[in-house]
């Protein structure tokens, strides 16, 4: 028995195809689905998703959204994804460490708008560079 995952963004479709156990990176912490899972709805921060197909781990960058679990069903909808596999470490690696740096010079602000906004790009940039480290190991 196998689920069926689809991970849509709202420009692509990311990833539609069955998987023998997926990782959901929810609000509350890491969510494992597995075939004949009780259904559910969750809300998904930025972080990775995995996908355990055929054997083999693959990851997919989310920039947060829902998930919805139904009879082996797994739907994802995201503000955004990446495929681990396409993502250019080297260019994620760059773009987390310009992201570092503009966070640490609002480091002394109260919550401010600009400090959320590096805070969400910094998030951003690290689920990018750790599903494109997934997809080299």
């Amino acid at each position: 028995m196998a689920l069926t995952l689809r991970v849509l963004a709202p420009d692509q479709s990311v990833f539609d195809g069955t998987a023998e156990e997926v990782i959901l990176p929810s609000t509350t912490g890491l969510l494992g689905i597995l075939p004949g899972h009780i259904s559910l709805v969750t809300a998904l921060d930025v972080g990775v998703l995995r996908v355990l197909k055929n054997g083999t781990w693959n990851s997919i960058a989310l920039m947060g959204g829902f998930a919805e679990v139904e009879s082996d069903d797994v739907t994802v909808l995201v503000n955004g994804a990446e495929m681990g596999s396409e993502i250019d470490a080297g260019v994620a690696e760059a773009d987390l460490e310009k992201a570092k740096q503009q966070f640490n010079q609002l480091e002394g602000q109260q919550t401010s708008p600009e400090k959320i906004k590096a805070q969400e790009s910094l998030n951003r940039a690290r689920a990018r560079v750790q599903a494109s480290k997934s997809a080299e190991a």
